[in-house]
C-alpha cells in the first residue's frame, strides 16, 4: 500500500466504525468545555465527567467561578489529580475571561494559549469542538496510534500533530482526531492490546511494532 492508500484505509475504517462521533467530555458551552479539557490533563475523561457536575453546580460560568476561592475549587476537583495547578488555572483564566474577553471564551488559538494552564492541545480541543475550527489535538492515544500505523516517527506530539495535519484532509481533522481516540481506547490500547482485534495496525502497522508484539506473545 502507498502512504495515500494507507491514509484512505484509516479514514474509511474509522468512518465505518464511528459514523456518529460522541464527544468524550460532558459540557454545555465553550466555557464548560474549556474547564473540562483543562481538568482532563493526566486524568481520564470518565473521572473528569464524574467531577465536573459537582464543580459546575457551584459555578458554570466565569463570573460564578471567581466567587469561589482557589482552595474551594481545589477541594472539588481534587480527585482528577494535579489539583493545585488546575484550580489556580481555572480561577485565573476565569478572571482573565471577565477582564479581557467580556466573560466569553475567545475564538483564537493565540488568545486561548495566553490563558493560565491552557496549552496548545487544550486550545486545539476547544477550537475544534466548541467552534468547529479545524484542529488536530494530539493526545496519548493519537500519538501511540500514529506511530503504530507508521504515519509518524513518534518522536514527540508536536511532530505527530504536524504529520497528521499533513497526511489527513483538513475538513476531516475534527472528526478524525476523535475517531482515532475512540479507536485507540477500544481496539489499540497501550495495555492489554490484542493485535487480532486491531484491524488498522494489523493491516498497515509498522513492522517493528508488529514483530515486537509477536515476540512478546511467544515469550
Amino acid at each position: 500500500m502507498t502512504k495515500k492508500e494507507k491514509v484512505n484505509f484509516v479514514i474509511n475504517t474509522l468512518y465505518k466504525l464511528y459514523p456518529e462521533i460522541p464527544i468524550p467530555l460532558d459540557h454545555k458551552d465553550p466555557y464548560t468545555l474549556l474547564i473540562a479539557v483543562l481538568m482532563s490533563a493526566q486524568s481520564t475523561d470518565v473521572r473528569v465527567n464524574l467531577i465536573t457536575p459537582l464543580l459546575f453546580k457551584r459555578a458554570d460560568n466565569p463570573y460564578d467561578m471567581i466567587k469561589l476561592t482557589v482552595e474551594e475549587i481545589r477541594e472539588i476537583i481534587k480527585p482528577v489529580g494535579l489539583s493545585p495547578m488546575k484550580s489556580k488555572g481555572i480561577h485565573g483564566l476565569s478572571k482573565i475571561l471577565i477582564e479581557k474577553h467580556e466573560g466569553q471564551v475567545p475564538q483564537s488559538f493565540e488568545a486561548l494559549e495566553e490563558l493560565p494552564a491552557v496549552g496548545h492541545k487544550t486550545a486545539s480541543v476547544v477550537m475544534s469542538q466548541a467552534f468547529g475550527v479545524p484542529a488536530f489535538p494530539v493526545d496519548t492515544h493519537i500519538h501511540r496510534l500514529m506511530y503504530r500505523w507508521n504515519l509518524t516517527n513518534g518522536k514527540n506530539v508536536v511532530q505527530t500533530e504536524k504529520d497528521a495535519k499533513r497526511l489527513f484532509p483538513k475538513e476531516l481533522w475534527n472528526d478524525l482526531h476523535l475517531q482515532i481516540i475512540w479507536y485507540g481506547r477500544q481496539f489499540s490500547p497501550a495495555r492489554g492490546w490484542d493485535l487480532e482485534k486491531d484491524i488498522i495496525t494489523k493491516t498497515i502497522g509498522r513492522k517493528t511494532v508488529i514483530n515486537d508484539y509477536k515476540k512478546l506473545k511467544k515469550s
